[in-house]
């Protein structure tokens, strides 16, 4: 089998083979990488080395870019092994092909140990990865500074060593030979390329150095100049095996570009391009959930490092000021800033409660570095939540879109003074143009009346403020994708209980199931329809789900009958056909409501599990089957007219003609008609009223009114049943069978027959206990079957209302 879009881990075992078989799969380009674990007797295919520690630190790392036959490099690459389960975990059971079919042995030096370890990848008591993450940054960020920021004699300072920023690297920027720095990134480590750019130019203020940042996809293609030798390329990467930044770095280092790679990871593919690496935290600080959090914090705090280090190298080693001082010591203490922060996780979670699943558009603003917060927000908030979300300058955001009365996140921790004024000015139009503004302000900031939540962060150095910013957002991001997500909650439930049920009883009826699960239905009902009142549904469920979904559920709690269904949705409606429209129509809303949090949405599709049962036992009843054998259409035949015609079966000792009339004009009772359109059996030769005079009236026209199965006797004093034809909730026909009734029935099938017969025992045993103290169901036996259906229910009662069977006969 070959596995393609492999995304996860996978393990074969030779313990468990039975017979000889293999495991097939293929890897071409670099987009993607793949792991083959060796294990004791197996082996463990993953898509990151995290997926084979738990099992071995032992691995194979496929190459897609691997050429085939050495006579040709630039033909065939990528690789296609084979595992062969009988020899699972050795070598030898690892068959290597390229391409074209070139044999590529698998030598024991290709085999990589893992530099981590299932401690580096365990949750803990976090219910997400990504909570793990986000409460571990101030330890990354701390780690990153450990060694790094130094005080001697009360005086902070950053002391990089040569494996950094080398003696010749030095050298250059001190001789001003470096001209332009450049850095770069993808996604979030973009982002926190910007915040590095933005460090630097602040230390190189009155410098001739150009600072610069941008994509790495930019640079490579459009920005690449010949000779790059001027140039230094600070490149920003998690893993350091980001494809477009680690290519963009061969093509700047070719022209000449000297480079520096500020990255988690030791030993990876950016390690070995880089001139000098800088590592945030201690190299290993592993990102296991898809949104990378910890390591954006710990790429701004080396991006400050390097800020001063490359300062100190281009001003030389003058005695710090006490403005530099006062930024390291924040520096410093920022870790001890974000865990507080992190503290007001409850007042975040509240306010993400409260606006989040309501709205259906969102966005994030900020000025200075506080705008590098809105971007990096912008990325986590659309990855945790699904949102297409813009992010702005603060004041430029009522120029483009207010319209739309979005959420809007303003990041404006730290400011202070005018900028803050007219920050406090911005939320107070967003506000009346019927936005939601949320604002992240310093403790104690007064000047934000007009936001709908306030969310305070400690007091920091300003330059570092927008990381306090991010770690709210960081936090807001989790906790609305969390509430959105608890809105399919009752739908899982609602689920859940159908498939239980489903599986606990496979040969119980559609309306035997719907009985049961009525309860469930109430209770979650109750909850979903609370939310469509309130409008908390408005920012992610689309209308056509909800009302679907809601129209479903009413009719699974019988709040509407279920001669409706085929108006609404087309098809005949059944107990089981509204079971299975609740399954589809609920997975639809739990798809739409979902987020996984730790996956993003094509990694983490909801699995569902459907029931399409069919009431066929219904249409296996006499009187159903001469209905049809009639002429008339199965769709034509709504769920309780075929329980009708089930429940009078008992009573029918044979069916002898029938007629079908085509039902017209039913708008107008003066010049409706029922036409003959065919004739069975004795009717053949029985004439019918409506042959001289089709005029609809009399028990015909309270059929087609009604739409209900009716029990009657003909002007000829035969025997009759009047079956409805229905399209679209409208009256197209009536089928008239021609019966001969039992004359007697045992009390409890009578009883039956009366209970499917528009409730006519509840009708009876209800008039005849308002004067007697009990209904004698005995007596159901002595009556003729035929006045039981058709006499009114009051002259029936009467026939109870004396103690003696004498008088009830």
């Amino acid at each position: 089998r070959t596995v393609a879009g492999f995304e996860g881990s996978v393990a074969i075992g030779a313990s468990t083979v039975q017979s000889p078989y293999t495991l097939q799969f293929a890897l071409r380009g670099s987009g993607q990488a793949l792991y083959v674990g060796l294990a004791d007797d197996a082996y463990i295919v993953a898509s990151e080395p995290y997926g084979v520690v738990e099992e071995t630190s032992r691995y194979l790392r496929m190459d897609g870019e691997t050429p085939g036959n050495p006579d040709n490099l630039s033909a065939s690459r990528g690789q296609i092994i084979e595992l062969e389960g009988q020899l699972a975990g050795t070598l030898a059971g690892i068959a290597r092909i390229a391409y074209d079919g070139t044999q590529l042995p698998v030598r024991e030096h290709e085999i990589a140990t893992a530099q981590i370890t299932t401690r580096d990848i365990d949750r803990g008591d976090f219910p997400h990865y990504l909570l793990k993450e986000i409460s571990e940054a101030p330890s990354s960020f701390r780690k990153t500074l450990r060694g790094k920021l130094v005080e001697r004699d009360g005086v902070l300072g950053v002391s990089l060593g040569n494996d950094t920023l080398s003696p010749s690297l030095r050298a250059r920027l001190a001789s001003g030979a470096i001209k332009h720095i450049i850095t770069i990134g993808q996604g979030t480590a973009a982002v926190a390329a910007e915040s590095v750019a933005v460090s630097i130019r602040d230390e190189l203020r009155g410098s001739a150095i150009d600072v610069d940042a941008t994509l790495a996809t930019e640079l490579s293609g459009f920005d690449v100049r010949a000779d790059m030798s001027d140039t230094l390329i600070i490149a920003v990467s998690q893993s350091g095996t980001t494809t477009d930044t680690n290519r963009t770095v061969d093509v700047v280092r070719a022209r000449g570009a000297t480079v520096v790679a500020i990255v988690n990871r030791r030993n990876s593919d950016l390690t070995d391009k880089a001139d000098g690496v800088l590592y945030t935290s201690d190299g290993r600080d592993v990102e296991m959930s898809v949104a990378s959090t910890k390591a954006f914090y710990a790429q701004i705090a080396a991006g400050f490092l390097l800020a001063v280090a490359i300062a100190d190298v281009v001003h030389g080693s003058e005695v710090p000021s006490g403005s530099r001082q006062a930024l390291l010591r924040s520096l410093r203490d920022l870790p001890d800033a974000m865990a507080a922060t992190l503290e007001t996780r409850p007042a975040i979670a509240a306010a993400a409660r409260r606006h989040a699943p309501s709205r259906r558009y969102w966005a994030v603003v900020g000025n200075g570095a506080n705008y590098i917060a809105a971007k990096e927000l912008r990325i986590k908030l659309s990855e945790l939540c699904y949102k297409s979300i813009a992010h702005d300058a603060t004041e430029d955001k009522k120029h483009i879109d207010l319209s739309s009365e979005p959420m809007i996140l303003v990041c404006a921790a730290g400011l202070v003074g005018s900028t803050a004024d007219d920050v406090a000015k911005e939320v107070a139009i967003y506000r009346a143009h019927k936005a939601a503004p949320i604002v992240i302000v310093n403790e104690g900031e007064k000047r934000f009346s007009a936001a709908m939540d306030a969310i305070s962060v400690p007091p920091v150095h300003p330059r570092l403020a927008f990381v306090l910013s991010t770690v709210v957002g960081h936090l807001f991001g989790y906790e609305a994708a969390r509430s959105i997500d608890a809105q399919a909650r009752p739908l899982r439930e609602i689920r859940s209980a159908i498939e239980r049920a489903t599986a606990a009883a496979p040969s119980a009826s559609g309306e035997q199931l719907l009985t049961g699960l009525r309860p469930v239905f109430e209770r979650q009902a109750s909850v979903f329809f609370d939310n469509l009142r309130t409008g908390a549904f408005n920012g992610h469920l689309e209308a056509s789900t909800a009302v679907r979904l809601a129209a479903t559920l009413r009719y699974a709690l019988e709040q509407v009958p279920l001669e409706s269904y085929q108006v609404e949705f087309g098809r005949i409606g059944t107990p089981s056909v509204v079971l299975d429209d609740l399954v589809s129509s609920a997975t639809l809303a739990i798809e739409e409501l979902t987020r996984p949090i730790d996956a993003i949405k094509h990694q983490a599709k909801t699995v569902t599990v459907g029931i399409s049962r069919s009431d066929e036992t219904l249409l296996q009843s006499a009187l159903a089957k001469a209905v049809i054998e009639a002429g008339t259409p199965r769709d034509r035949l709504t769920y309780r007219t075929l329980r009708t015609l089930a429940d009078l079966d008992p009573a029918v000792v044979e069916t002898r003609g029938f007629i079908r009339y085509r039902v017209e004009g039913l708008d107008d009772d003066d010049t409706a008609t029922a036409l003959v359109v065919d004739r069975g059996g004795i009717s053949r030769s029985l004439p019918s009223r409506t042959d001289r005079d089709p005029t609809l009236r009399g028990s015909k026209h309270k059929v087609a009114l009604e739409k209900l199965v009716y029990v009657a006797v003909g002007y000829d004093g035969r025997s009759i049943i009047l079956v409805p034809e229905v399209k679209d909730n409208q009256p197209t026909g009536i089928t008239l069978l021609q019966v001969k009734f039992h004359d007697r029935l045992r009390p409890a099938v009578m009883r039956g027959v009366l209970q499917g017969y528009r409730e006519r025992y509840a009708a009876l045993r209800d008039m005849v206990t308002e004067t007697e103290p009990s209904f004698r169901e005995d007596l159901l036996g002595d009556l003729d079957v035929l006045e039981l259906l058709t006499l009114p229910v009051v002259e029936l009662a009467a026939r109870w209302r004396s103690e003696t069977p004498d008088a009830v006969s």
